[in-house]
């Protein structure tokens, strides 16, 4: 019993802990939409389940709709060459000044948070994309390549938002799709 309770206790304190350790994720003050579309390059992200098929050479581009959502096209270079591309919506959160969109893509009943938290203000050459739970997280460019000095400037700014620099990888751009 005194087994459990120490568990139990460990596990509740390491809860505690986790939620205490980093605050909520604060997303850019607004986005201009009409600026921000167009084609983005994937230059970096945290692997996830959705793009395993992508090898390299990812895009999106962005497109505003006159009902006020955005529509997504996402493209991939696939390892047997081919290109693979997926249609969906962004939704813009109530509130949140066009800082944080809903996407859904095509055939899909889930929705995931597309949050932007770090812009390149002046000139939109550059996005950091994450969402609430820092499990997603995407660098952005509107060129296939970023300097040096610019991409080390975004990941440290993901790693002081709470994200890790360690599970950041590199897209590979081997074309201009």
């Amino acid at each position: 019993m005194k087994a459990g309770f120490c568990l139990s206790a460990m596990l509740i304190t390491l809860a505690l802990a986790g939620c205490a350790s980093r605050p909520p994720l604060a997303t850019v003050p607004n986005v201009d939409l009409q600026r921000y579309a167009g084609r983005w390059f994937e230059i970096a992200k945290y692997p996830n389940w959705f793009q395993a098929g992508c090898v390299g050479d990812i895009s999106a581009e962005y497109t505003p709709q006159l009902d006020g959502r955005v529509e997504v096209v996402n493209r991939c270079r696939q390892k047997n060459g081919t290109f693979r591309e997926v249609r969906g919506y962004a939704t813009i959160v109530p509130g949140s000044h066009d800082s944080r969109l809903r996407v859904r893509f095509a055939g899909s009943p889930l929705a995931g948070d597309y949050w932007i938290i770090g812009l390149d203000e002046k000139n939109y050459t550059w996005a950091l994309v994450g969402d609430p739970s820092r499990q997603f997280l995407w660098i952005l460019g509107r060129k296939p390549q970023m300097s040096a000095g610019a991409y080390s400037r975004i990941v440290a700014l993901a790693v002081k938002l709470g994200y890790s620099a360690e599970r950041i990888r590199a897209t590979a751009h081997t074309s201009n799709p």
